[in-house]
């Protein structure tokens, strides 16, 4: 029998998903409460905290966890999470809303009341205490000052526009959640809940598994990634965002479609499982490393591979910052500490004198013999109709992109920088 690590918080899978009897009940409750719309983001994390991924969370934050959360990286109870999971509201619907009371939340794309939750708190969240959510979650060592992070950040990095144009209230409180929307049809086979996935490597008798994050097409240095992973653990989780990203991305079932080609051309598939997970991007560069590493313990993983600027924005974030941060966070003891272990891998490339991939720890040779690109750089020249570098992908993923961008009526401008260059 596989023992496989421990869900994150050390309370098991909470489970807030319902089903039977008891979701046909909550939703025909939530018909008679009052409807609060929400965001993209907000859809993602409700499914997160409903099939257990974001275990032990089993609801939307307080203004003493937010707060925790941001300066110290613990909740109010001494919990690790790294990021604030906030639900906001307009003024207006806040003034309709009293503590205690219960009510719906709606998503207006998919048109469906996603859950419902029991409001324990109501808490504002001004201007200037927004500016420092930014700067404690979003600044990192490629803007080392407040000073210098402010004069790009509102017009360059999406995850700090997104908290900027967040509304001016938080609820916060537990919830009941009645839908995972369309990710259970529309990523059939791929979209896993935790219990789901944990029960794909027990049945496959591994222990140790890492996980691949995965927002980009799967070019040859995430197959090199994975495959150094293969080597050491007994398998992997190649886990995709299939949630909302910026413009200028790879829709998720394109990315999904190239992961399927590689792992039947070039993985022995039975060391290799690929899930799909329904949050947004959140852009938080090093925290978000770390919030990959928690929601993938829930997912029964290990380790999380991290890699050169893993969840990078422009030039925001030191290229090894997000491997770094694991050094410097608290240890919180009783199963409350992060117990998932960075995977830490030097920059990877192919590397013509080696005649094969290599990393800088590797390969003695000069940056020009070397294919060193990302997937942002990847996703510029395809749309522009360049040619890749011999060695960047694989033909079948390449095949796979080109088809898709040829397809495109409308072209999206996708700005570049120092980490997709090799700068």
């Amino acid at each position: 029998m596989a023992n496989l690590i421990e869900p994150h918080g050390g309370k098991g899978l909470t489970i807030c998903l319902l089903e039977g009897a008891e979701l046909e009940a909550e939703k025909a409750k939530a018909a008679g409460l009052k409807k609060v719309t929400i965001s993209p983001r907000v859809k993602g994390d409700l499914i997160m905290i409903g099939n257990g991924g974001f275990s032990p969370l089993t609801g939307f934050m307080t203004k003493a966890d937010w707060k925790g959360v941001c300066e110290n990286f613990l909740t109010a109870d001494g919990t690790f999470w790294p990021v604030p999971v906030n639900l906001d509201v307009s003024s207006d619907d806040a003034a309709a809303i009293s503590e205690g009371d219960e009510i719906a939340l709606y998503d207006p794309e998919g048109d469906e009341i996603m859950a419902t939750m029991k409001v324990t708190e109501k808490w504002e969240q001004s201007a200037d205490e927004k500016k420092w959510e930014c700067e404690k979650v979003f600044m990192g060592e490629g803007t080392p000052t407040a000073e210098e992070f402010w004069k790009i950040a509102e017009e360059d990095h999406p995850g700090v526009q997104m908290v900027m144009g967040q509304k001016e209230v938080n609820l916060a409180g537990p919830v009941k959640v009645l839908s995972e929307g369309e990710y259970p049809t529309k990523y059939a086979g791929v979209y896993h809940r935790p219990a789901e996935s944990r029960k794909i490597f027990e049945d496959r008798g591994w222990s140790e598994v890492a996980a691949l994050q995965l927002r980009n097409p799967m070019h040859r240095s995430h197959e090199y990634l994975c495959k150094i992973a293969v080597e050491v653990c007994d398998g992997v989780y190649i886990h995709s965002l299939v949630g909302n990203l910026k413009p200028g991305d790879i829709p998720a079932e394109v990315r999904v479609k190239c992961i399927d080609s590689l792992v039947k051309n070039y993985f022995v598939e039975d060391n290799v499982v690929q899930g799909g997970y329904p949050l947004d991007m959140r852009y938080a560069g090093p925290r978000e490393g770390l919030l990959h590493a928690v929601f993938r313990q829930n997912y029964g993983c290990s380790r999380m591979i991290i890699g050169r600027d893993h969840a990078g924005v422009g030039d925001f974030y030191g290229m090894f910052e997000a491997q770094t941060i694991f050094d410097k966070i608290p240890t919180p003891e009783g199963g409350k500490g992060l117990l998932c272990q960075p995977l830490k891998i030097d920059w990877t490339f192919y590397c013509y004198k080696c005649d094969g991939m290599a990393s800088l720890r590797t390969c003695p040779h000069a940056k020009e013999d070397r294919v060193l690109l990302s997937g942002t750089m990847l996703r510029k020249m395809l749309s522009e109709g360049g040619e890749l570098p011999d060695h960047f992908g694989r033909d079948e993923v390449v095949a796979i992109l080109r088809e898709y961008y040829e397809g495109l009526t409308e072209k999206v401008e996708i700005k570049t920088h120092k980490a997709a260059t090799g700068n």
